[in-house]
């Protein structure tokens, strides 16, 4: 199927990649003449594990490219997705400027029966409100808009669109039923199921996947802070209590508060919407504001585990909001770095990916090293704020011999208290005890 992808960020170039990769005949469309021409050249706008290489394989193939011409791009397209950003704005309602703007130029530039899809993360709603705009510019059209939101964890995008738990589809009619059944088939012949569903529904099902995702994550915060004060370990109480079936084990690890470009957006877009219709969700109220004053706390945390900060240099391993990124949206660091600045910490910083975005997110005066071993010497704390692998096989005897003081503050929990024992080194981690105090 000729397919058209409409912004080549994050979801639309996965998508646009992973569709290809299906057999589909892909054409990812984007305003920015110099991020097409660096993606034909194969420089990827985004770090994502598996994408270069898949976008190359592709292209090679003849069934990927990247364009800016948009009424060519879109031409004979049997679906065209909408994949361009709806961020927050400052009552925390999604900003949709981006997706009624796409509308409106698909049906200026097309008159052939088409399948326009939200991709973008939206409101409840908004599939009509793109019904309407595409009527209004082009009354004639016959064509269907369709909800199908992605559930792609950064890092492991390429898995979770090939290999998904499920696909969830909102239509009203058989044009999107039918077109989208046909673009989903190489999943669904290899057991996929794919979920069909009406438009408020389906766009109901993305924020409250992640709502619930993000209320996990900030009730086990909660409840490491309750176990470094009791005695309590939380990587215990969370393995036994998420072996419950009905709970789960995953999101359950605690740490630094979550980020990124879903929780943070979705949740307070949620909080907007439950607002504007006269409901109070008061627990997506109560989780957007812990998880703001968390990443404050963890500051404090440091300088309760290291003493007074004045002077002292902070060795930071990581600054991205997650591994296997170099996404810094949302990121904890950029909270807790500035308020380490303000405490009078000096700041040395190494992220395997984060050197290209985050420095100018970040305050002046933090120092961007190459290594653990440079970002470490003569530090009196390490810091391990991001839980990329490499930091959680760290060579401690080679480490001491670098460091002022052999002291971590680790906030992913990547190491056991019993291993970390061993060590000559001072450990704080997330609702565990302190060991070699």
């Amino acid at each position: 199927m000729r397919i058209a992808m409409i912004g080549t960020g994050y979801v639309g170039l996965v998508t646009g990649a992973c569709l290809s990769h299906l057999g589909h005949n892909v054409t990812c469309i984007d305003i920015d003449a110099t991020k097409i021409d660096n993606l034909n050249k194969g420089i990827m706008p985004i770090y994502e594990i598996g994408l270069k290489e898949l976008v190359q394989k592709c292209v090679n193939a003849g069934r990927l490219k990247f364009s800016n011409d948009f009424k060519n791009g879109i031409a004979d397209c049997k679906a065209i997705f909408i994949c361009v950003g709806t961020p927050s704005m400052a009552d925390g309602s999604a900003d949709l400027s981006y997706v009624f703007s796409a509308a409106e130029m698909v049906a200026k530039n097309i008159n052939t029966p088409v399948v326009i899809v939200d991709k973008s993360t939206v409101p409840v709603g908004t599939a009509d409100r793109v019904a309407d705009v595409i009527k209004k510019v082009n009354p004639t059209l016959d064509f269907d808009v369709v909800s199908n939101p992605e559930f792609l964890r950064e890092g492991v995008a390429i898995d979770d669109f090939l290999k998904p738990d499920r696909v969830v589809v909102g239509t009203h009619n058989t044009l999107g039923h039918s077109t989208m059944t046909e673009i989903y088939k190489p999943l669904t012949n290899q057991g996929v199921e794919l979920l069909i569903t009406d438009t408020c529904s389906s766009e109901m099902i993305k924020y409250a996947t992640n709502a619930f995702l993000a209320t996990k994550i900030t009730f086990a915060n909660d409840l490491a802070d309750l176990c470094e004060k009791t005695g309590g370990n939380i990587t215990d109480v969370a393995k036994v209590f998420g072996m419950d079936s009905r709970i789960g084990n995953k999101f359950l690890n605690p740490g630094p508060g979550y980020g990124g470009s879903c929780f943070p957006k979705d949740t307070k877009a949620l909080v907007h919407t439950s607002d504007s219709y006269g409901i109070d969700m008061d627990i997506i109220h109560t989780v957007v504001k812990v998880n703001d004053k968390r990443k404050l706390k963890m500051a404090t945390k440091i300088q309760e585990c290291v003493g007074d900060l004045n002077g002292k240099k902070l060795a930071i391993l990581g600054v991205t909001f997650k591994a296997g990124t170099d996404d810094m949206r949302e990121a904890p660091s950029l909270t807790i770095l500035p308020k380490l600045l303000e405490m009078g910490a000096i700041i040395s910083v190494y992220d395997p990916q984060g050197k290209e975005h985050a420095p100018s997110l970040l305050p002046n005066g933090i120092t961007f090293t190459d290594s653990t071993q440079e970002c470490v010497t003569d530090a009196d704390a390490i810091v391990i704020l991001t839980e990329w692998s490499e930091f959680g096989l760290l060579d401690f005897d080679a480490l001491e011999k670098l460091v002022k003081t052999p002291t971590i503050v680790d906030l992913r929990n990547m190491y056991s208290v019993d291993d970390m024992g061993k060590t000559n080194f001072t450990y704080h981690s997330l609702g565990r005890q302190p060991v070699n105090t």
